[in-house]
């Protein structure tokens, strides 16, 4: 049997290539549902491993392959699936590196690129060792992650989980905020839901010099962004998490015009279902009873984003395990709950998996700037953790 020892050798062998497809991918990225060329790259790469069953434009541009086990174990009739996404964002890269974007306006901010090139470099050395573990590999590079509703969703309702069942599912995210070398699990919700409200306030319009003929949309929405407040405050368990922030106020042009109308956004983030039900139902109400009792009213479209991402407990620990034969017991840590949310989450839904975090933060190669700022980059010697700890993982659940 293969150890997690035997995985970083094969990774260091081959994180020149993987580096090099990387750097390649953070050149030239594309925006969600938009990654042709990415997707030929990695159906070009996928082919010349030998991955059978490649399978191409899922849900636009996704592409699956297979790697089949050739070792008899009992996870031989099991699959598992492991995800890398592919999107970029729309932001214009203030890096001065060789392989900065030659898309304007367009750059992987989050770390998709590196996601891609070490699930190709996990491709390959599960290609190259068969015959140590049962079962079948399923890869699967997605599409639009950052522009909801996603990706994920679209390629499980086009079967992608099916033709052949999968049993579980494996996702990483690079993260800056840790350091390289260290690797971050954690059981149970670790990502939040994401979900996003508009409100429109109708007032009655009118010369800012005489208020009292109208009905003021300002002063109806300053009040409702003010008692959005209390909703986490007085309303949520102080044991739960949630947040909510109202991020867009728009009201008027004129200095001496009262407004008709005013429009505040905002997002909710939530762990509990019962809770993320709590919030939408909460903020209509405060925000249509605040409007009439000031004498207007209140339209409220409340839009649910990606669903908590929430790792099996067995499955969590069983990735911890992985990560501790690599990186050593000292790198591994717990994840703690992050309200930023991923889509991978569609997947946790429908079958056991898990998702975590390699630390690419590395303050002498300038890459602890935050997730999607324009100064952005990894510490492209984390991608070696990453790999080994997914393969360590992959093989670990197919041959236990």
């Amino acid at each position: 049997m293969v150890v997690a020892t035997d995985y970083r050798n094969d990774v260091d062998e081959i994180l020149p290539g993987v580096v090099a497809d990387r750097r390649h991918l953070h050149e030239n990225p594309e925006l969600g549902f938009q990654e042709v060329k990415t997707a030929a790259f990695v159906t070009e790469r996928l082919q010349a491993l030998g991955v059978e069953d490649i399978r191409t434009g899922i849900n636009s541009t996704g592409v699956t392959g297979l790697i089949r086990g050739t070792g008899d174990g009992p996870g031989r009739d099991k699959v598992v699936l492991v995800r890398a996404d592919m999107d970029a964002l729309p932001i214009h890269e203030e890096n001065a590196v060789d392989y900065k974007s030659r898309n304007d306006g367009v750059m992987h901010a989050c770390g998709h690129d590196s996601h891609t090139a070490m699930l190709l470099g996990l491709a390959r050395i599960l290609n190259d060792r068969r015959d140590t573990f049962a079962g079948t590999v399923k890869v699967l590079f997605q599409p639009a992650e950052e522009l909801p509703p996603g990706g994920a969703k679209g390629m499980i309702e086009q079967g992608v989980l099916e033709d052949p069942h999968v049993d579980a599912v494996f996702g990483l995210h690079v993260s800056s905020d840790t350091k390289t070398g260290v690797i971050k699990v954690g059981s149970g919700p670790i990502m939040a839901a994401a979900d996003g409200y508009r409100i429109t306030v109708q007032g009655k319009g009118g010369h800012g010099a005489s208020p009292h003929q109208c009905v003021d949309p300002v002063i109806i929405g300053a009040q409702i962004g003010v008692a959005l407040q209390t909703l986490v405050s007085r309303e949520v368990d102080p044991l739960d998490n949630a947040v909510v922030s109202n991020c867009v106020f728009k009201a008027g042009e004129a200095f001496n015009v009262i407004p008709d109308t005013a429009q505040l956004a905002g997002t909710v983030r939530t762990f509990k279902p019962e809770t993320r039900d709590l919030m939408e139902k909460r903020i209509t109400e405060l925000a249509t009873g605040v409007a009439e009792s000031m004498g207007g009213s209140a339209t409220v479209d409340y839009t649910r984003g990606y669903p908590a991402t929430i790792n099996d407990p067995e499955m969590a620990e069983l990735t911890m395990a992985a990560a501790r034969g690599v990186v050593g017991e000292e790198n591994v840590e717990i994840a703690s709950p992050k309200m930023g949310a991923e889509d991978f989450s569609y997947f946790l839904l429908e079958r056991p998996g898990c998702f975590f975090f390699v630390g690419t933060g590395n303050e002498d190669k300038d890459s602890e700037w935050s997730h999607h700022h324009p100064r952005f980059d990894i510490d492209e010697d984390g991608m070696a953790q990453g790999m080994a700890t997914m393969a360590a993982t992959v093989t670990s659940y197919l041959n236990r």
